[in-house]
């Protein structure tokens, strides 16, 4: 704050060596934008910055945007930092619904060799999630109809990937996430659990539900001046890591689901659909360690990881393809 220093304080940088007109023209104005940004010694940086200013610049001009649309996006961008706390991000919401999300994704994780595709990693994944065993449960008993998950976790060469950490996430029967609840003083229906020695993992969780992302604040609100919908379609979200291997934020997606096709965070990929199998067998249920009545939904899907080194390759082509195009 001002007064708890005795003077204003410059960053240290000298005037530019540049010979800039003064700005009385649009043109100008980001004419000499682009001319400072130069000056950036980190060329990734320089590229970055140039892009932005290229495209937002460009969108402010062909909009003729107004000083009050401009003092509407300051403002609707001013509420949702505001409304962001250690487990709610807005602006991650906001990303996801503008499809920003789901662009970075599919550009850093290109699919190969027929590695699992990558699917957005949303706002509530939290980094606290209880350790479980094989066979053991994310949720307790009443969140929801049960659901046994079992797969094997291999390499793009069918190499099986021991010791792999599967982080995994998902609503409750209610369509909220833990953090979601105020009362919240434990992780529900979450969990990080160790592929064993085959690679195979399997754990008890509960069947996903759709549901809507926040609609209480400024990123719900922008929906519903687009006319959009704030339904997401049932998934089970998984981070898997292992040392050597990309790591893989996915999640899979029961069919038959109404919004799969238009997922207000537009993080479905065909690949991960899955059939939920139903099994009404209470030996079953009672070997899987479900509690009570005889029927689950199962199920059962490999998760295929992509060394780093392969990943590396098909980012980087991507990345020299999409170059060739690139407008600055």
């Amino acid at each position: 704050m001002a007064e708890e220093v005795d003077k204003a304080v410059p960053n240290g940088i000298a005037p530019p060596p540049l010979d800039l007109p003064y700005p009385d023209s649009p043109e100008t104005i980001t004419d000499n934008l682009l001319k400072l940004t130069e000056l950036a010694s980190n060329p990734r940086h320089k590229f970055l910055a140039k892009a932005l200013i290229t495209h937002l610049h460009q969108f402010v001009k062909e909009t003729s945007l107004t000083t009050d649309e401009w003092m509407t996006a300051i403002q609707f961008l001013t509420r949702v930092g505001q409304i962001c706390t250690p487990v709610r991000q807005e602006f991650i919401l906001l990303s996801d619904t503008l499809g920003v999300s789901a662009l970075v994704d599919a550009i850093n994780n290109p699919p190969v060799n027929g590695a699992t595709e990558s699917s957005v990693l949303g706002p509530f994944f939290t980094d606290d999630a209880p350790d479980v065993q094989n066979g053991e449960s994310i949720a307790s008993e009443g969140k929801g109809d049960y659901l046994y998950v079992e797969g094997q976790v291999l390499s793009t060469d069918g190499t099986p990937v021991a010791d792999a950490v599967i982080e995994t996430w998902e609503t409750d029967a209610k369509g909220f996430y833990d953090n979601q609840y105020k009362s919240r003083d434990h992780p529900e229906c979450r969990g990080r659990l160790r592929s064993d020695k085959d690679g195979r993992f399997n754990y008890r969780a509960v069947v996903p539900v759709a549901y809507p992302i926040p609609g209480d604040g400024p990123v719900g609100d922008m929906l519903v001046q687009l006319n959009r919908h704030n339904m997401r379609p049932n998934h089970l979200h998984l981070m898997i890591t292992a040392p050597g291997y990309n790591t893989l934020v996915t999640a899979f997606y029961p069919d038959g689901d109404e919004y799969l096709s238009s997922d207000a965070v537009f993080g479905v990929k065909k690949s991960l659909v899955v059939s939920l199998e139903d099994v009404n067998d209470e030996a079953e249920a009672r070997k899987r360690g479900f509690a009570k009545g005889a029927s689950f939904k199962l199920l059962k899907r490999d998760i295929i990881l992509m060394p780093e080194a392969e990943a590396q390759k098909a980012r980087e082509a991507f990345a020299q393809e999409q170059a060739k195009n690139a407008p600055v």
